[in-house]
């Protein structure tokens, strides 16, 4: 396998374990919050700040300026992304690999060895899970899997510069309320499979 698996997805749609057992199965590393360290360790910048500023969107332009240190210097958040850009970049580099999130679809757009996920589920599969898995309280579950998401899209949206989750981003897009997670990842691994099969 020389592949490079990238996974978008919804809050509680298991797009994560889906992403490990795909790493398990093929015995490569995997990234989600491992991806923050190793930004933080390449660039220097304390790994608390990858972790309060994850996944969230610029909101402003205001708060753009105000994190700003001086007119040469790029904001806060860029500066947190661009590390970020430059550590999945890097990792792909090394060798095959599953990343979750964090645009990892869009910082490894111009390279052929990249096969882009989104993993998807219905609202009662993803609140089930949210309380079950993540303990979110059952009356604040799906306000808080909505704002999960909107921060996701927001996110993703203003620096891919295209909309998160459009099938156009994706070579397969899975249903995870559908079929078992295992399954999920059998898909995928099918789809590399294949893909690398007939030397695409």
């Amino acid at each position: 396998m020389k592949s490079v698996i990238t996974i978008g997805r919804q809050y509680g749609s298991g797009g994560r374990e889906i992403g490990r057992l795909l790493a398990e199965k093929y015995d490569i590393p995997f990234y989600d919050n491992e991806l923050l360290k190793a930004a933080s360790e390449h660039s220097g910048i304390a790994e608390e700040f990858f972790i309060e500023n994850d996944e969230k969107p610029v909101n402003s332009l205001l708060y753009m300026l105000s994190t700003t240190y001086s007119q040469d210097t790029l904001p806060f958040n860029h500066q947190l992304f661009l590390a970020q850009f430059e550590a999945i970049r890097r990792i792909a580099n090394q060798g095959p690999c599953v990343i979750v999130g964090r645009c990892a679809d869009y910082a490894l757009k111009d390279k052929k060895n990249v096969v882009n996920v989104f993993i998807h589920a219905s609202m009662d599969a993803r609140l089930d899970r949210a309380i079950k898995v993540y303990n979110i309280p059952a009356k604040k579950a799906e306000e808080y899997i909505l704002r999960k998401d909107k921060q996701r899209a927001a996110y993703y949206n203003f620096y891919a510069c295209r909309k998160w989750g459009a099938v156009d981003n994706y070579h397969m897009t899975i249903d995870s309320s559908y079929i078992p997670y295992e399954e999920c990842a059998e898909m995928i691994a099918k789809l590399v499979e294949l893909r690398e099969s007939c030397g695409c």
